[in-house]
């Protein structure tokens, strides 16, 4: 039978509010009653439900998620599940709102940062941007007590106390090796699009493509980078140019979002040749592609699953729980046609 607070003060010989004085922290308790009550705690092996005890108390946890302004049928996902977090808010004792930025601007998110800085301490999950001055930023909110998840895309080198996000690198390496065993024998170009490098998971993702191309499938050359800012029209203009331009290219790699424009280039301008097409994120869009034959495979993670993780994450450091790291790793899913979910 699990000790209780009963027994940690009949241990100690104080009052249950002598206990609960020394449990949460508070004043008004002389430094030997505190001891007694401590190594009374530990001989019994007495663990705290912190649940419970917030539960009994009402507390609630106030959470920002900050996300990225765009037309991005990922970002959409990511929101609908934001907003089922929300409905659960009465249960999980959340209190959760969103902030959209510009996409890729950096200035904007430390904006929306230093605004954060002025109001009470709350957990932030965010699409990070990677710039120094977001770095500094989510350093100093970090020393002055919030605690800080980063979604999807990390922050090299801060302060952030955990990332919710696929292992972009490995996903990478993966979009290579699949791209070229389905291509076999065959020689060309690779055209890859991107969203902008100013994010560390498209630049993760093309670090890991190209070091599997160059090491293995030495046949392929990659052409310069496309960055559509995940917009479906740029993206719609520049592989439609790319293909226009370019007969030797037997693959595409689209390593971001606008994937909606890629699918439109794809069917406009690469009708009279066969091309091997991976892209990221299962969506209503890529879906489509993927049963018509446009896009051969699909690199998804859950978006479900990384807003749920940001939440228990922030939730554990405001209670100062660790954090169980197998729980919260997130999957790579690899769809073909066949294995649609």
């Amino acid at each position: 039978m699990r000790p209780t607070v009963h027994d940690i003060a009949a241990a100690a010989g104080v009052s249950l509010a002598t206990v609960d004085r020394v449990l949460n922290q508070r004043p008004g308790v002389r430094h030997v009653t505190r001891e007694k009550v401590e190594t009374a705690i530990r001989e019994l092996g007495y663990i705290r439900d912190v649940a419970a005890a917030n539960l009994a108390k009402g507390r609630t946890y106030p959470l920002v998620f900050i996300l990225p302004a765009s037309d991005n049928s990922f970002m959409h996902g990511l929101n609908a599940e934001i907003r089922q977090a929300i409905l659960r808010s009465s249960a999980e004792r959340t209190d959760i709102r969103t902030i959209e930025v510009s996409a890729f601007d950096p200035a904007a998110l430390v904006s929306v940062l230093e605004g954060l800085s002025q109001e009470k301490r709350c957990g932030i999950a965010m699409v990070a941007t990677d710039a120094p001055e977001v770095r500094d930023v989510v350093d100093r909110l970090v020393r002055a007590g919030f605690s800080i998840v980063t979604l999807v895309s990390d922050l090299t080198g801060s302060l952030r106390h955990h990332y919710a996000g696929i292992d972009n690198i490995a996903a990478g390496r993966t979009a290579a090796r699949l791209l070229g065993r389905f291509l076999g024998a065959r020689k060309g170009e690779i055209a890859v699009l991107a969203g902008s490098m100013l994010v560390r998971d498209h630049r993760e993702r093309l670090e890991g493509f190209t070091s599997v191309i160059a090491e293995e499938f030495p046949d392929l050359a990659i052409l310069p980078v496309l960055e559509g800012r995940d917009d479906p029209e740029v993206a719609h203009m520049l592989v439609a140019d790319a293909l226009s331009r370019n007969a030797g290219i037997v693959g595409v790699y689209s390593l971001g979002a606008g994937n909606r424009g890629l699918v439109r280039a794809l069917k406009e301008k690469a009708v009279d040749r066969t091309l091997t097409v991976i892209a990221h994120e299962l969506t209503v869009h890529t879906r489509a592609a993927l049963i018509d034959h446009t896009i051969d495979a699909i690199l998804n993670q859950d978006a479900g699953h990384e807003v749920r993780s940001a939440i228990r994450v922030l939730k554990a450091k405001a209670d100062g729980l660790a954090v169980i790291e197998a729980q919260e790793r997130i999957r790579l899913d690899i769809f073909l046609k066949d294995n649609l979910p």
